[in-house]
């Protein structure tokens, strides 16, 4: 990036610092500050600071004009000393990254943008629901992270202690590490008469919550789509799990059909082959609902984590803060594009499109922001400031020379 367009950059970032609306968390004068400048040298971080070294945030971030800038999940006795040890942790926010690097259909070289943003609000839709269903955690605060994913911030009282294994733990449930059919599925000796315990078991599906009301879920929907078919269809639509033949789908149409109400309530003892379909469904479930998050930032209690308000030197964007009833109808390419860069155009030289995603080849790309689908090229042209700045950012064009 040539130095007349970090100056361009960091004069229009203070701009939008000058009127924006940032959202500092709870104790942040007892929090860690972090920020990476707009410098020859790359993407060097200064941390170690706190807002008694920074001073008032918003003031400090229109004078700097940073690139990017960070908060710490930990909340510290002394949050401007050099080394961990000293700082005097006492306890730290959980918090949650959703990026399409870990999205497992989304390949960021090739995938467009605005499909890499759509996948990750659905994984955040997936992430939330753990949270607040299964954990029952309520102070939560979503963020944009202004790149490619979402944040989220828990402030529970009871989270602030967890140290790094209880936060690998909450990590590899929403995740859903390790969830199979025997840890699902909940077994009980059957008694018999005179309190005699039998050697039969009874195998059940908690309904309530968890991975195993999710399977349910997925069983139910099974019972009812095979209830909906005729016999045939029934048997053809069982042989598509494994091992499941001709003769066993026979069986399992009508044991299913006589256990209908059973396997409602949770019963997966309907029949023996019943084991194959349970299996599958359960690969289903986790392969559905789990939510791939970003292992290191949660069970880290020192993480650094972007300011809401900020602005992310990766893209122009706002790192945006969303409250829980508008995220069904937030579009990050519309609503965290900065209000400072709306309605502006600038002449940039383009110069490289080579394997950027969302465009689609070496010459002419497609860009969607604002509602709208811009055609870039190659070269010198007039273009809306917030995709220019996209580009600028991303290292793809320059500023032309006044």
């Amino acid at each position: 990036m040539q130095e007349r367009t970090r100056a361009y950059l960091r004069g229009r970032f203070s701009d939008h610092y000058r009127r924006a609306d940032l959202t500092t968390p709870p104790l942040a004068e007892r929090r860690e500050w972090g920020y990476i400048p707009w410098s020859s040298g790359g993407t060097t971080m200064v941390r170690h600071q706190s807002l008694l070294e920074l001073g008032a945030i918003e003031q400090f971030l229109e004078r700097e004009r940073p690139r990017h800038v960070y908060f710490s999940a930990g909340v510290y006795h002394d949050p401007g000393a050099n080394a961990m040890e000293a700082k005097g942790w006492r306890g730290s926010d959980l918090v949650f990254d959703l990026d399409a690097d870990h999205l497992p259909a989304v390949d960021p070289e090739t995938t467009p943008y605005a499909e890499m943003l759509a996948a990750c609000k659905d994984a955040l839709g997936r992430l939330l629901d753990f949270l607040e269903a299964d954990f029952g955690f309520e102070d939560l605060t979503i963020a944009f992270s202004g790149g490619r994913g979402y944040h989220v911030h828990v402030r529970d009282e009871g989270v602030r202690q967890l140290d790094r294994e209880a936060r690998r733990e909450i990590v590899e449930y929403v995740r859903g590490a390790g969830v199979t059919p025997e840890t699902v599925v909940d077994t009980e000796a059957v008694v018999g008469e005179a309190g005699r315990t039998s050697p039969a078991e009874k195998r059940t599906l908690d309904t309530d919550g968890g991975w195993s009301a999710r399977v349910h879920d997925r069983v139910l929907a099974l019972v009812d789509e095979l209830e909906a078919l005729d016999d045939a269809a029934a048997r053809e639509r069982l042989r598509e799990f494994e091992g499941i033949g001709e003769g066993r789908s026979r069986a399992l149409v009508d044991a299913i059909a006589e256990n209908a109400d059973a396997v409602r309530a949770g019963n997966v003892d309907v029949h023996g082959s019943f084991k194959g379909v349970l299996e599958a469904l359960v690969e289903e479930t986790v392969a559905a609902d789990r939510a791939p998050i970003d292992e290191p930032v949660t069970t880290d209690t020192h993480r650094l984590i972007r300011l809401p308000g900020s602005l992310h030197g990766g893209s122009g964007l706002a790192v945006r803060r969303i409250d829980r009833g508008d995220l069904a109808d937030f579009d990050p390419l519309v609503d965290a594009v900065p209000e400072t860069f709306r309605d502006n155009e600038i002449t940039v030289e383009v110069t490289d499109l080579d394997g950027m995603a969302p465009f689609g080849d070496d010459e002419v790309g497609e860009l969607w922001l604002l509602g709208d689908t811009f055609t870039v090229g190659k070269g010198t042209q007039l273009l809306p400031e917030p995709v220019a700045v996209f580009l600028m950012t991303r290292d793809r064009a320059e500023k032309e020379k006044e």
